[in-house]
């Protein structure tokens, strides 16, 4: 039974009922910390790397079994190498068994003392300890040192105190500034030694101990099995903390607010708030069996790997500066004919290399990008956002002319003679044009990226040609469908697989399988946009129409919880359009929004329109997906999630390479069952800890494997979409200057 009280709102006035719109809140751009990766990799995949430090110089040095290196050469995405250190010459001769810093100064330790090049030279004092390679300094140059199993307190050359560990292994040394204590890890237990008194105490006892570090009378403790902390002063031991990234501790550095822990698969941070911020992967480091942790220059973190060093930097930056560098990311490498393209097939995250590639939507990632632009110009009216527009524009508009359909838009189109090497080769035709291939088949997420681009290119862009030419587009494009009794006509003269709106086709599915929502709300979407634009009379009737008379209103309404599987009887087709959630037809609901709501034929249509909006919107919340928020600011709501529309513009990685990603195997993060949403987790992860994907992607996709660093991501659609979209709708603010 159809929504009687849906069909009597369609013929009300158009004029409708006026909406007072309430405030909207509104994201402050201040400075935040933005974290990436400069990576330096050792030549030699045989050395041993044991630990890395930085001086009051910003220099760093790394030592292992080949001895001293230094890092080359790198900076953020293009990696540098660790190679000997022969900067001073009269000590390469030296065998260096342990480096480490006193006094923000690096200092050296071989088989027969204790030296630096600072302080003039003056530090050189001898030990008695040939296999000594563990050593911290403590008040007045004083050094304890250790080979594995003695203790050597150590002064101008003198041994002031001398003991064994029996039955266990030093691990570590640290000392305490405040209470003058040296703290000596063993696999078994943590002790206080006493300079004063020379008195070495067990202060607390356990097993499979690995590393540690202290600061302000609090310890922390790793193991093989998690960590936990130890007040130093009452020596009361916490619980053993498990639910955490990866249990097997390597490392651990007190660093600010934060602890820093390495581990067999990653490093990670435990935040003042209890979570942690997780480095997996070569996003980040190097290689994921973490070595060491320590302090580096500018509150970086030096994170050292068994193939190299990694240094994770922080850098105070806006969302608008982000922007920027995104901005000079996609012009840079990622504009094909125009189009916004992926690189592909990079040697290993070398973005140097690689090719741009053709895809299945070249029109809908180019309209994505090119209405993140329409939004930008429409803030800035910056003459660089225009031409990225022009560039974008056009070759979408040729999409229309490389094919001799009338008003089929190609999929994408490419010079002669590379068919082969295309994707989908199946799928290319030869232009009438000569020199060039266009790739057929198009679907029904090119048409609403088409639509959502031309649309807000006509209303946003002051410039008259390119007005007009959208317009044309637009009409030209709803014609063709509109002419072919609602579907998108291939050359062969057969609809595409999914460019298919006729209610017969539509209404063929039940309602629990999605498309019959989803294309019944994009195609009254393409229809108001094309009245809105035309002022033609056919598409005002055809969407009163379809949702009148063909029950599309009534369609689109439906809650979003009542899409599940197809009925068992329904047919195969059905049934593998509903075996799970489909994120790509979310990317064609919100897109589609845009003309659904803002084009609306009239206010109490809107008002319904935004009530279906809100519907989805909240089945979305979970995946705190930044682009989904956004768009559902543009109905005027005050609760939209802004919070964590922010979070993901944030968050989202600089780099945006596919590396290789893995979190399945994480403690700290609580699993689901298995379910038709396919949330594999309670709570989404950050952006710059899962694999990089586009907006069609599931957000809680935890692993990526097939490939590592092969391709590089345009942050085109990704990010600059939802960030301009956001500035344009006045929900995140121009960038706040920084004091």
């Amino acid at each position: 039974m159809k929504n009687t009280f849906g069909i009597i709102l369609l013929f009300l006035s158009t004029y409708g009922f006026g909406q007072k719109k309430s405030a909207q809140p509104i994201y402050v751009d201040q400075p935040f910390k933005q974290d990436y990766s400069i990576k330096y990799f050792a030549k030699d995949s045989q050395i041993a790397l044991k630990s890395a430090f930085s001086d009051r110089n910003a220099g760093i040095k790394v030592w292992g079994s080949a001895g001293l290196m230094l890092p080359h050469d790198g900076q953020f995405l293009y990696p540098g190498s660790l190679g000997v250190d022969q900067r001073n010459r009269t000590s390469s001769t030296k065998k260096i068994q342990s480096l480490s810093v006193y006094e923000n100064q690096f200092v050296f330790m071989d088989d027969k003392a204790i030296f630096s090049h600072a302080w003039a030279g003056t530090l050189y004092s001898t030990h008695q300890l040939p296999k000594a390679h563990i050593i911290a300094g403590g008040k007045d140059f004083t050094f304890l040192i250790s080979d594995g199993t003695e203790l050597h307190l150590v002064k101008n050359s003198k041994t002031l105190f001398k003991t064994q560990i029996s039955d266990d292994t030093v691990l570590a040394i640290r000392h305490d500034p405040t209470a003058g204590h040296f703290w000596v890890l063993t696999t078994r237990g943590l002790h206080r030694l006493d300079p004063s008194s020379s008195q070495l105490t067990l202060w607390t006892s356990g097993k499979n101990f690995t590393a540690f570090d202290i600061q302000a009378n609090v310890g922390i403790i790793g193991t093989t099995e998690g960590y936990f902390k130890i007040d130093l002063l009452t020596q009361k031991q916490g619980e053993l903390q498990q639910k955490i990234p990866v249990k097997s501790i390597t490392a651990v550095k007190i660093s600010g607010d934060k602890v820093w822990f390495g581990s067999k698969n990653g490093a990670f941070a435990l935040r003042k708030d209890g979570k942690f911020d997780y480095y997996q992967g070569e996003r980040w480091l190097t290689g994921n069996h973490v070595t060491a942790i320590s302090e580096g220059p500018k509150n970086s973190i030096l994170i050292l790997s068994n193939t190299g060093l990694s240094q994770i930097c922080f850098k105070s930056m806006t969302l608008h500066e982000k922007a920027m560098y995104y901005e000079a990311q996609v012009r840079e490498r990622h504009i094909r004919h125009g189009f916004n393209a992926h690189l592909n097939g990079m040697d290993h995250g070398n973005v140097n290399t690689g090719y741009l590639s053709d895809s299945d939507n070249d029109g809908l990632w180019t309209s994505m990008y090119l209405g993140g632009e329409i939004f930008r110009y429409a803030v800035t009216k910056e003459a660089e956002a225009l031409a990225n527009i022009r560039e974008a524009f056009e070759s979408m508009e040729r999409l229309y002319t490389v094919n001799p359909v009338p008003g089929f838009p190609a999929r994408s189109y490419e010079r002669r003679g590379f068919i082969s090497q295309l994707s989908d080769p199946e799928r290319w035709q030869h232009s009438p044009e000569p020199e060039w291939d266009w790739k057929s088949t198009t679907s029904s997420d090119e048409v609403i990226g088409h639509i959502f681009a031309f649309g807000a290119l006509a209303e946003l862009v002051d410039v008259p040609d390119l007005k007009k030419r959208s317009i044309v587009l637009i009409d030209t494009l709803m014609s063709h469908i509109i002419k072919n009794n609602m579907y998108l006509i291939d050359f062969d003269g057969k609809p595409t697989l999914w460019g298919k709106w006729n209610p017969d086709y539509v209404n063929g599915f039940s309602i629990h399988v999605g498309d019959r929502k989803l294309n019944s709300s994009n195609i009254v979407a393409m229809l108001q946009t094309a009245y809105r634009f035309t002022k033609k009379p056919i598409y005002k009737q055809k969407a009163f129409e379809l949702m009148q008379k063909y029950g599309y209103y009534e369609n689109l309404m439906r809650p979003m919880k009542e899409i599940g599987h197809a009925p068992t009887n329904a047919d195969p087709h059905a049934q593998n359009l509903s075996d799970g959630w489909n994120h790509s037809d979310d990317e064609m609901y919100f897109v589609g929004y845009w003309g659904l709501y803002r084009y609306a034929l009239n206010d109490t249509l809107k008002a319904s329109f935004k009530q279906s909006i809100l519907d989805h919107w909240e089945i979305e919340r979970p995946e705190k997906e930044g682009a989904w928020n956004i768009f559902t600011a543009l109905t005027g709501t005050q609760k939209f999630d802004l919070d964590e529309a922010a979070w993901y513009l944030r968050e989202h990685p600089l780099d945006l390479v596919d590396w290789a990603i893995e979190n399945s195997h994480r403690g700290d993060i609580e699993k689901l069952e298995p379910n038709f949403r396919n949330q594999t987790t309670k709570h989404v992860l950050p952006p710059d800890e899962r694999p990089i994907q586009r907006h069609n992607g599931n957000m809680f996709t935890m692993d990526y494997t097939r490939s590592n660093g092969d391709s590089e991501h345009s942050a085109g659609d990704i990010w600059l979409l939802p960030y301009w979209m956001g500035r344009y709708l006045n929900v995140i603010s121009a960038p706040k200057q920084k004091k």
